[in-house]
């Protein structure tokens, strides 16, 4: 399966058309969150609805610049996977919205406990007798608009790493097969944590995008045989 990976669209519609015959080549999008520019959350809708009709798979979470009851108008579009399952292809998604608590002047700043609930229904679906996903499944993609902490995902310009430690702490646990993270524009780049591969592609508003393949299915496991960062 060939799978889209964008992020950070920040209201840009050009952009979403740019990337459009991409797209089309694709099995599936996944959108990492912000939708609306900075300061502007009424250019969140158009962006959705330009989004929505990319692609007739699409996976998507809610950014720190898109109002908290955006996921809402997510939902209604059938693109949200925040605090919920999903099932494509052999592949289960979940994700959480937001970001943390920083500058203060964007709507959807949250708490790290906050984001890492947003995904408890992947430990509440595990199988009896599981405690982990690794030995339950290989088949779990999570979109995590806040990056994990102390990865090539969540380092800003002065090489802070401002990640999410719950978010890490989830990944360590589970071993999703892959992560799709954004919100930290400068730090686009591909990393893992054990088994699970990570990308934050950049801000598809600065035409950055990042592709995957994973492989396998049915009685062969999952495997995410590429991931590479792009440039439109």
């Amino acid at each position: 399966m060939k799978v889209l990976l964008i992020s950070d669209g920040h209201g840009d519609l050009a952009r979403l058309e740019q990337i459009e015959p991409i797209a089309a080549t694709a099995d599936m999008v996944l959108f990492g969150g912000d939708f609306a520019a900075f300061g502007k959350p009424e250019t969140g809708l158009p962006y959705l609805e330009r989004l929505a009709h990319l692609h007739d798979r699409v996976f998507a979470v809610s950014g720190n610049c898109d109002e908290p009851d955006f996921r809402e108008t997510m939902e209604e579009f059938d693109v949200s996977i925040e605090g919920s399952l999903s099932y494509f292809n052999g592949l289960m998604f979940s994700g959480s919205g937001g970001a943390l608590k920083f500058t203060g002047v964007t709507p959807n700043e949250r708490t790290d406990e906050d984001l890492v609930s947003d995904l408890h229904l992947v430990a509440e679906s595990v199988p009896e007798g599981f405690s982990s996903s690794d030995e339950a499944w290989n088949n779990l993609v999570i979109i995590t608009h806040q990056s994990p902490k102390d990865t090539l995902l969540d380092s800003v310009t002065s090489g802070a790493h401002v990640g999410s430690p719950l978010i890490r702490e989830f990944i360590e646990k589970w071993k999703p097969l892959l992560v799709l993270s954004g919100h930290i524009h400068e730090s686009a780049a591909v990393d893992a944590i054990g088994p699970t591969r990570m990308v934050n592609p950049g801000s598809l508003a600065e035409g950055k995008y990042a592709l995957a393949e994973i492989s396998g299915g049915g009685k062969v496991p999952f495997e995410v045989s590429s991931l590479e960062l792009k440039t439109l």
